[in-house]
């Protein structure tokens, strides 16, 4: 009766599906899944053809300055080498009132500073800051080494430019006690300035203020009242057809003035109320 078992045993081994478990430790009557691999797709979009960015920002202005269009024309009075050609200074020439020297050698300071180094650097100074403002500058003359112009000159180089406004650098050389500084316009003398004697009248005045305000140097005490002074003997002044006025910037024989015109920081407060008294004459 013991044979049985062995023989059921014997019977199992040859059919595992009916007696127990497999040998991949499935479970009976469970399907063995093989996995399945996993495809990831990966779609990067692009975007194309996108229109051009718009500039939306208002086209830069041109700068507008407080002279443009303005024609100035300066006149430095006298020159550095006049001394030297006498017989061409003293040559006379019409003024339409009188027959006048066609130049001087003009005045200096009692140690030597020359009236015509004065002018030429404040000229200079003036045409800096007129030009900054946007006006077009011309001179009459083109260094302080030469001789002349002669006065009927200066006054042509203005008519010739058309010039808004044009003005004669100078100062003055009166006994030292005097001081001062005043403004010279013309006046009718039946000839080519008289109309631009009234014009040139409120070019005077608008130079004349500005100047006391922006130098400090009062009124001329020995010359003109309030600074302003009329003559019809200039020949820089009779010719001219476009308003124009001479500045005498104090007296050069004066000690306290003459240090002051020997001083580049004054020099250049006297051009910087030069310009502002055009630019106020131009826009009045």
């Amino acid at each position: 009766m013991r044979a049985l078992p062995a023989l059921i045993l014997a019977l199992c081994g040859l059919t595992a599906s009916a007696c127990g478990a497999g040998s991949d430790g499935a479970t009976a009557g469970q399907a063995t899944l093989t996995p399945v691999p996993t495809v990831t797709a990966t779609v990067t979009v692009t975007a194309t053809d996108e229109p051009p960015a718009i500039d939306t920002a208002a086209p830069e202005q041109p700068e507008v300055k407080p002279l443009d269009g303005k024609v100035i024309v300066i006149d430095p009075g006298h020159n550095g080498g006049n001394y030297r050609d006498p017989q061409a200074v003293n040559r006379l020439v019409d003024v339409l009132t009188q027959r006048k020297a066609c130049d001087t050698t003009g005045t200096a300071t009692n140690d030597g500073y020359s009236e015509a180094a004065f002018t030429w650097d404040v000229s200079k100074r003036l045409r800096k800051l007129l030009r900054r403002r946007g006006a077009t500058v011309e001179f009459t003359r083109s260094d302080n080494d030469s001789v002349g112009p002669c006065i009927t000159e200066r006054a042509a180089i203005g008519n010739e430019a058309r010039a808004d406004a044009a003005i004669s650098v100078h100062a003055d050389g009166s006994a030292a006690a005097n001081h001062g500084f005043h403004v010279i316009m013309p006046k009718r003398i039946g000839g080519p300035v008289d109309r631009v004697v009234a014009a040139s009248r409120r070019l005077g005045l608008a130079v004349r203020d500005a100047f006391h305000a922006g130098t400090g140097v009062p009124y001329s005490t020995y010359i003109g009242r309030k600074a302003l002074d009329y003559r019809s003997d200039l020949g820089g002044l009779n010719l001219s057809t476009v308003p124009k006025v001479f500045v005498e910037c104090g007296n050069m024989r004066n000690a306290a003035e003459a240090a002051q015109f020997r001083d580049p920081e004054f020099r250049q407060r006297i051009a910087l109320a030069l310009a502002d008294g055009l630019q106020h004459y131009l826009h009045s």
